[in-house]
Formats: structure tokens, sequence, C-alpha cells
């Protein structure tokens, strides 16, 4: 008799230190907002509440695919002491993830929304040339911005009697803005694009000024 309520008073004390805990998983193209199906996910836990990936005590307690909708809901009881990420195995040929993995505590409640976006690649390749330069004065700044903002949208600047190629680069897909300020003889003029990149494109973008 004994044995058996040290038995129920240790499972009560197991289950108090856990709680039940619902992950819905959801991963989608940051372009188009298709669902990615089939998408290997894993729900991990640690001792290390800042790294439930890291070091060899982390432990996967769920893993499966996402469904057909690019979803998966999880229940699991989690321990309240420890670390726990989920992550999903990104797609092929991707050029751009918002999250690839995403961690949890208890403060985020019993029901964690844990949201991925992916993008594809296209091939970009810039051209700029100062086709009527006037001296070393001039000059030419050039912002670009995409879908996600992942460019961070940093000035590319190119003085004098600028004549520069990139090199082919994988980007992600999507609507892509260009903003370019040219001035010569102390004045400043704008000028702007706007153009579209698809998976596996090849595009070059020319500037003359």
């Amino acid at each position: 008799m004994k044995k058996i309520i040290l038995l129920l008073i240790i499972g009560m004390v197991f289950f108090s230190c856990k709680k039940k805990q619902t992950i819905h998983i959801t991963a989608k193209n940051a372009v188009t907002g298709e669902p990615y199906s089939g998408l290997t996910y894993y729900v991990v836990t640690h001792k290390n509440v800042l790294k439930p990936y890291g070091g060899k005590k982390a432990k996967t307690v769920a893993t499966g695919t996402l469904d057909e909708n690019g979803e998966a809901i999880v229940t699991k009881r989690l321990s309240k002491n420890n670390g726990h990420g989920v992550r999903v195995e990104e797609p092929e040929n991707s050029c751009y993830n918002k999250n690839i993995q995403l961690y949890f505590s208890e403060e985020d409640g019993k029901n964690f929304k844990a949201e991925f976006e992916f993008a594809e690649c296209a091939t970009l390749q810039r051209k700029v040339t100062n086709i009527n330069c006037i001296d070393a004065s001039d000059k030419i700044e050039i912002y670009i911005d995409n879908t996600m903002h992942s460019t961070l949208n940093i000035p590319w600047v190119l003085y004098g009697c600028a004549n520069s190629t990139t090199s082919p680069t994988k980007v992600p897909i999507g609507t892509y803005t260009l903003h370019w300020i040219v001035t010569k003889n102390n004045i400043s003029t704008d000028y702007y694009d706007t153009f579209n990149l698809v998976i596996n494109e090849f595009k070059v973008h020319e500037i003359n000024y």
C-alpha cells in the first residue's frame, strides 16, 4: 500500500512539473502565400532554456511532416523548466527564410503558433554605366528593396565615370523596387524602377545614366 501511495505521489509531482502544450506549425511561401506541404518539423526540448537546440542533451520530443495545407498541430506534455523550440527544414532552392527555428516558453501560453516563411531563388545581375560622364564628381546612389525587405536597402554608391557589373547572385523571388539618385554638376535627379523575379529566372538589370 505504501508503495502504491509513493508511486502516486511521484506521478503527481512528475505531471505537476509538466504542462500540456499545443503547437500550431505553419509554413508558407513569403511571396505567393502558398503552403509548403511535406516539410519535416521537429519539436525539441533542452534543459538550457536559452539553447533548446544546443548541446548533447537536446532531445527531439516530436517530429513529422506538414500536411497539404502546410500545417501540423502537435500536443505534448513539456517540462515547465526546460527550453523548447520548433524547427522546420527549408524547402529546396530556398533563398529566404523568415524563421528557421522558433523558441517558446511558459510565458507564451498553452497554444503557441510557430509560423515559418520561405522563398525560392532567382538569379540577379546588375550593370551600372555612366554613359554621359562629366567628371570625377559624378555620383550615383542605388537603393534596392524586395517583397520581404531582406535586402536591407543599403545604398550602392559609385563615383566618377562608373562602369560596374556585379556577379550573378542568387536572390529570393518577388517584387523588387529600385530608387537611384544621380548627381552631376551638383544637380541631383531621382529615378525609380520595379520588376518581378520568378523561380529560377535569370535577370540582368541595367542602369545607364
